[in-house]
């Protein structure tokens, strides 16, 4: 573990940042995080930079956004390399970020022209996808700074992360505290556990959005990734990308994973969803429905390094978005350009639009109740 912090530290001064040793070795676990500043916003805020590192699994995680900026795991060889899209700086977060590796909130997906109507009052909500508002609206928790608290619990490393969302802010109601962990486990599983309360009635729906790609975030496309997920059933959309409410089957279409197949296999097929989408945007809803405890919904493997990626959920819902509008406008964290299909995003959620689609489970949250929601990422070879 030394050598491992002494190459943390070396690679933070190389990029021009200072780097500090948040305590010392655990007797019992791992090393508390180690904290770097990684740039300064335009009104001064400093942003941090978190490296965490457990099980064979090594994370680096922002202030700003609670962005996942990379994630480091083995191949088949024992080979590290990032699987993760994002950048080395954070000028182009603030500017160019399609919410690589963010927090989302408070809404994760889309709302139809941004309202919604909860015990007879309507919302009008900030519009940032034509009429409809998409992860919370222009400035949504993927654009706010965190308060970061790091930890080391027995064998677990980690970060509390805290954001307070005022009352009427992006046009939700209510203010809410939120407050997302990220642990690393001594098997190398990355956990995130949501919690969030609120002072009025309001509507709720966090989300991760890290775009994987399991043989290393310049390595191409993602399309002979092999993906199966636990659901026989997904939400068909309109041209806005908004659930028209119904619940369809995946059998015989593009969108049936329940037997492993790989990721471009039915992905060019003439599919009215498919041209919506310009690929795969769609909502799963998984068989499992909501649960207590997590449970396992899809797996993830790139054949040519041996990567899998297995996430389990407390969640109903799953979205999958397959890269569809990278456009090589912009260079990531290894200097290539991301292009289209370069890396897919895996979303536990609750089901895009719900506050307007009455058939779906509620996203609505009251004074004197918690949110709560956990995923667990767990990595192979």
């Amino acid at each position: 573990m030394e050598l491992n912090r002494r190459t943390l530290i070396a690679g933070a001064a190389a990029a021009g940042v200072t780097a500090t040793t948040i305590g010392t070795a655990h007797a019992t676990g791992g090393r508390k995080p180690v904290k770097s500043l990684f740039g300064t916003l335009a009104d001064g805020t400093k942003v941090y930079s978190w490296s965490l590192e457990n099980g064979g699994t090594r994370l680096k995680v922002l202030s700003y956004g609670g962005i996942v900026q990379s994630l480091e795991i083995p191949d088949r060889r024992g080979r590290y390399t990032n699987v993760s899209l994002g950048f080395d700086n954070i000028e182009d977060y603030v500017a160019k970020s399609p919410y690589f590796g963010a927090l989302i909130g408070r809404y994760g997906n889309r709302i139809a022209k941004g309202k919604f109507t909860l015990d007879g009052t309507a919302y009008q909500l900030d519009v940032n996808d034509g009429e409809n508002t998409l992860h919370g609206g222009a400035k949504g928790f993927d654009k706010r700074v965190w308060d970061v608290e790091p930890f080391v619990q027995g064998t677990d490393v980690g970060l509390h992360l805290h954001y307070v969302s005022v009352d009427g802010e992006m046009g939700y109601p209510g203010t809410l505290k939120s407050k997302v962990t990220y642990t690393l486990t001594r098997r190398g599983d990355w956990r995130i556990d949501y919690a969030a309360t609120t002072s009025k009635p309001t509507i709720v729906n966090l989300t991760s959005h890290v775009y994987w790609n399991l043989a290393g975030e310049s390595s191409g496309t993602i399309y002979d990734h092999e993906l199966s997920i636990a659901a026989s059933r997904y939400t068909p959309v309109d041209s806005g990308l908004i659930p028209t409410g119904e619940l369809a089957k995946v059998a015989g279409t593009p969108f049936d994973f329940r037997s492993t197949k790989t990721v471009g296999e039915d992905i060019r097929v003439a599919h009215q969803q498919l041209l919506y989408g310009k690929g795969i945007d769609h909502n799963w809803a998984l068989d499992k429905g909501i649960t207590g405890k997590p449970e396992h919904i899809a797996t993830l493997r790139d054949p040519s390094s041996g990567r899998t990626l297995k996430i389990a959920t407390t969640e109903p819902g799953l979205q999958f978005y397959s890269g569809n509008f990278l456009d090589g406008s912009f260079a990531g964290t290894g200097g290539s350009v991301y292009r289209q299909g370069d890396a897919l995003c895996l979303e536990t959620q609750h089901f895009p639009d719900s506050p307007n689609q009455p058939k779906f489970p509620s996203t609505t949250l009251r004074p004197g109740q918690t949110y709560r929601s956990t995923t667990v990422h767990s990595f192979g070879k």
